[in-house]
């Protein structure tokens, strides 16, 4: 695969790893569409394995957020700017500590945001519970999955 064509597949991955955090588009199958792109293009052992593992995932992650509680996001202040720093909390925190560092990342994004709009550590952490407890169980496992599979693809191709 020639160098734009990979680019384009990365920039494919990113836009699903960001539509994660935008409700109404399907980062999760965007992120999967980019890997079988790639797939379909490197024929190799590595790439259908992971094509093989991204999708066994990426469908066990459907389920787990299908059984997480329902979503009661009225009157809790998510605000785009909020799914902005929790999403690049995640990756800076994906990045600096691999794999474990996108929990507190998010987290630490939400904080952020909240303690920029109520000004106290109290507020902003009852606001950051609250809204863990509504919408970021669910968003954060999905946004997990998708770091993973995004990972795991940088991976494949430093390999190869």
């Amino acid at each position: 695969m020639d160098l734009p064509q990979l680019l384009l597949v990365g920039l494919v991955l990113l836009l699903g790893v960001v539509g994660v955090l935008i409700p109404g588009v399907p980062g999760t199958w965007l992120v999967w569409a980019g890997l079988l792109w790639w797939a379909l293009h490197v024929r190799s052992t590595l790439a259908w394995s992971l094509l093989v593992a991204a999708t066994a995932l990426l469908l066990v992650v459907q389920v787990v957020k299908w059984l997480l509680p329902p979503r009661r996001v009225r009157g809790l202040g998510v605000t785009s700017r909020m799914a902005v720093l929790a999403g690049a909390g995640a990756l800076l925190g994906f990045v600096l500590v691999p794999v474990v560092g996108a929990v507190p990342g998010f987290v630490g994004g939400i904080y952020l945001c909240e303690r920029l709009r109520l000004g106290t550590h109290g507020e902003a952490w009852a606001s950051v519970r609250a809204v863990m407890r509504a919408v970021g169980t669910s968003v954060l496992v999905e946004l997990f999955a998708c770091l993973m599979v995004v990972g795991a693809w940088v991976g494949a191709v430093v390999a190869e």
